[in-house]
């Protein structure tokens, strides 16, 4: 496991580096960067981040924006809230629809809450010189006040309504087996996490609350900018050949993407779970080819036949589901950040695998 972490922390800072370096210069900002080079110390408080409204911990601060992913990332049951602020005249670049640039001075946050208290609030920022950093700040008893993390994270806070009584807080490495993996540091706010087309069948989504931006609302509001208009005029959505399909690959998007893609930072493995809407019938393709009848380099234990990744109607032989089921170490996916299976998605992804699919046929015509 450590070997698996290893190699994937190092993919994560060459791919922070270069998301940082390919961002800078497409995406309007009126942060000037430090003239020492030096970013100024992470805020000891979350409320001196500008999440909130000044005497609040509860209401965003105006210009704070509420956003809401249609495929979000399983963390054992925990309720989330996520905000994004961009800096005065700032306004993400689009014009590569799969790896937004978002501008220096940029700021997201997403809130963990179980059993009714918020337990952490994970903060991303673009600071002013264009590299990404990211911080845990940790809530009080109380819920008025959250405090930054140790750089290491915690290993096991007390959280009675957390798995065993422990919840993990990450360090500031780890955050990079995600974000760092992935084109864009940015995970859940993208056009197809954005669309105004939801998934009706998709898992542990939320509700858009009344306040939150989507991909229409962020191009209205002059905030997105460079956006092919196809993709206002017809928000994207996943191809597939049915719904079911559609909220299944949803589901291993959202968990798995940022690590299994074709963009060049992604784990040694030829396994792809990322749609894009640029050419979504061309990724459903790849994802179908890589998954459908795949030799899969891991072999349950106990098997002495080559391993699929996905057997046509046998979830129980399917790698794929084997791995999303299990929770120890060396075999679990996602492989960190969490102490439970996601059952509902698990179920999901089990269902669409049950329904005998074909293998893929590229003379077969997708329609989104």
């Amino acid at each position: 496991m450590a070997t698996v972490r290893a190699a994937v922390a190092a993919l994560a800072a060459v791919s922070v580096a270069l998301a940082a370096s390919l961002g800078a210069g497409r995406a309007a900002s009126a942060t000037a960067p430090p003239a020492d080079g030096v970013d100024a110390p992470l805020p000891e408080h979350l409320a001196d981040t500008g999440l909130y409204a000044p005497g609040s911990s509860t209401d965003p601060r105006d210009g704070v924006l509420g956003f809401t992913p249609q495929y979000p990332l399983w963390s054992d049951g925990a309720t989330k809230r996520r905000w994004l602020a961009l800096p005065p005249g700032g306004f993400i670049d689009g014009t590569s629809p799969d790896a937004w640039a978002f501008p220096p001075g940029t700021r997201l946050w997403k809130e963990f809450a179980l059993g009714g208290r918020r337990i952490e609030t994970r903060y991303i920022e673009r600071t002013p010189r264009g590299a990404w950093r990211f911080a845990s700040y940790v809530w009080n008893e109380a819920g008025d006040d959250a405090v930054l993390a140790p750089a290491r994270g915690i290993r096991a806070l007390a959280v009675a309504a957390a798995p065993g009584g422990r919840y993990a807080v990450p360090g500031r490495t780890d955050c990079l087996a995600c974000h760092g993996g992935s084109p864009v540091p940015v995970l859940g706010a993208s056009a197809l996490q954005l669309s105004p087309a939801r998934d009706p069948l998709a898992t542990g989504a939320s509700p858009p609350r009344p306040d939150a931006v989507d991909l229409r609302g962020l191009a209205e509001r002059g905030l997105l900018r460079g956006l092919p208009p196809e993709l206002l005029a017809e928000p994207p959505r996943i191809p597939a050949r049915s719904p079911l399909e559609r909220a299944a690959l949803g589901t291993l998007h959202g968990n798995c993407a940022h690590c299994h893609h074709r963009a060049g930072t992604q784990v040694p493995l030829a396994l792809t779970l990322a749609q894009r809407v640029a050419d979504p019938a061309a990724a459903l393709h790849e994802v179908l080819q890589s998954t459908l009848g795949a030799a899969s380099r891991f072999r349950p234990p106990g098997s002495a036949a080559e391993a699929h990744i996905v057997v046509p109607g046998q979830p129980e032989d399917s790698v794929l589901t084997l791995r999303m089921a299990s929770r120890q170490p060396q075999r679990q996916m996602p492989p960190l950040g969490t102490e439970l299976p996601d059952t509902e998605g698990l179920a999901l992804v089990q269902r669409w695998i049950a329904s005998a699919l074909p293998p893929p046929d590229p003379r077969q015509e997708i329609h989104p």
